[in-house]
């Protein structure tokens, strides 16, 4: 039975930043990869998705040209083997990136296949079973596929599947109207399908602010994507040549057809089969590993990072897992997970940058808060570019004068967010934003200027 120091099972995120941080500290280390380098971020989820987005936004802008004072002779045509072409470039040259520095690193060895665990400190892969006092579980997830009637009888397409399309879907329906699903459905708009998004909450990205919900049905609207919200499905079916989905709109009965179907409706961990029974760890009810605030389990010696794990759904939150781990078991430098702000960005156009608290948990707390809002189209920088879809606001605790959170929906939206985040975790007052100097013309520029005019946060 080959011993290590440590395993590492899946290459997502953290795990192959791990094994290099082990490997510099003297450790033998055994990395387990069943399929492909780079997990979800690298081959169907930030990569793929993100080189589709900026296709789709060229797309975009050609159409726009003459805003511009632009002339494109001739309609604006999208090949889509040739968008597909691209993106599997780029995913390709990010997935070999990985596999070349996990197979290449003196002091760690590779194996190629499904690893369980077979005991608490040994898992077992292909014809070896291997064993090592630490082992970290890295296996990411999957979509989440809702048990609707009819839908194991039709082709349906994931996050995953929609990777492999290189023709223009006629007509795309989605079932979700959250990150993924919207993503997906700007996207596919814009290189020319007719697209339909179904969404059971009453308004899309319910996590989110009703204003900021409002803002994205607004431009979702005017690009032409067809909107069913507070819908529920309740059967999809085989019609002809196309998909017939069946929804409840508080009573009414509706049918909507195209020629695809996307399932975006969330995730689900990749732990229904990894033998965890056998090593004695412990999962919630809806398979992800528990772990304490150091993504330790219950079981000594096995820690569950990334995604796997529940405690963020995000490639920077699974990079942060491995840099806590690394900071306790190497540096001695007590890190933990709720020491991290809630942060991310939806990736439309224009795109959303999110730190913090929203509005709606402002309120709930009943703490006297500030807040300021300010439309993107009294920004110059966005005004100059003919993007002024969006706003920016702030919250801010009246006492301490700390920043509470912020939702930046527009131009930039998802790097002019870090001002806000990074002044967060220094845990300085807004005044220190509010004195700084910009540079002009900017989008960040606007955000002194904002926390100028913060005014009460009426309950």
């Amino acid at each position: 039975m080959p011993s290590y120091d440590a395993i590492i099972v899946g290459t997502g995120q953290s795990g192959p930043s791990l094994a290099r941080r082990l490997v510099a500290a003297g450790q033998k280390v055994a990395v387990v990869e069943r399929k492909l380098f780079g997990g979800t971020c690298v081959n169907t989820g930030c990569t793929p998705t993100k080189t589709l987005v900026a296709s789709a936004y060229a797309a975009h802008l050609a159409r726009r040209a003459g805003d511009y004072g632009v002339r494109i002779g001739g309609p604006i045509t999208v090949d889509m083997k040739g968008v597909k072409a691209r993106k599997d470039a780029v995913v390709e040259a990010s997935r070999r990136a990985v596999e070349r520095s996990l197979k290449t690193l003196e002091g760690c060895t590779v194996y190629e296949g499904h690893g369980r665990f077979t005991a608490a400190n040994t898992v077992a892969v292909g014809g070896a079973e291997l064993a090592a006092e630490r082992i970290f579980i890295n296996v990411g997830g999957r979509a989440s596929i809702p048990p609707i009637p009819g839908l194991d009888q039709i082709p349906y397409l994931t996050n995953s599947s929609m990777m492999d399309l290189d023709v223009l879907p006629g007509h795309l329906i989605i079932l979700g109207g959250s990150y993924v699903g919207l993503e997906f459905a700007q996207v596919f708009r814009r290189f020319g399908s007719e697209v339909t998004v179904i969404e059971v909450a009453p308004r899309l990205i319910a996590r989110e602010d009703e204003d900021v919900s409002r803002a994205v049905a607004a431009f979702f609207e005017r690009e032409g994507i067809s909107l069913h919200l507070g819908c529920r499905v309740v059967g999809v079916e085989r019609v002809a040549n196309q998909i017939a989905v069946r929804v409840d709109t508080a009573g009414t009965m509706a049918q909507v057809r195209g020629t695809h179907l996307l399932v975006a409706i969330g995730r689900r961990p990749n732990t229904d089969d990894l033998g965890l029974d056998k090593a004695g760890i412990a999962t919630d009810p809806r398979g992800f590993i528990l772990v304490d605030d150091q993504l330790r389990t219950n079981v000594r010696g096995i820690w569950a990072i990334g995604d796997c794990n529940g405690r963020g759904a995000f490639t920077h939150t699974s990079y942060n897992d491995f840099e806590i781990v690394a900071a306790n078991l190497l540096d001695n430098d007590q890190r933990r997970v709720t020491d991290r702000i809630t942060a991310y960005a939806l990736y439309t156009d224009p795109p959303l940058g999110r730190v913090g608290m929203t509005e709606s948990e402002v309120r709930k707390t009943g703490k006297p808060a500030l807040i300021v809002t300010m439309p993107m189209e009294n920004v110059s920088r966005a005004y100059e570019k003919g993007e002024t879809t969006g706003f920016m606001k702030v919250l801010v605790d009246r006492d301490s004068k700390q920043i509470l959170g912020a939702s930046f929906l527009g131009l930039a939206g998802d790097e002019v967010i870090h001002c806000v985040l990074d002044l967060m975790y220094a845990k300085a007052p807004y005044t220190a934003l509010q004195r700084a100097v910009h540079i002009h013309p900017t989008v960040s520029e606007f955000i002194p200027t904002m926390l100028g005019d913060l005014k009460p946060l009426k309950c």
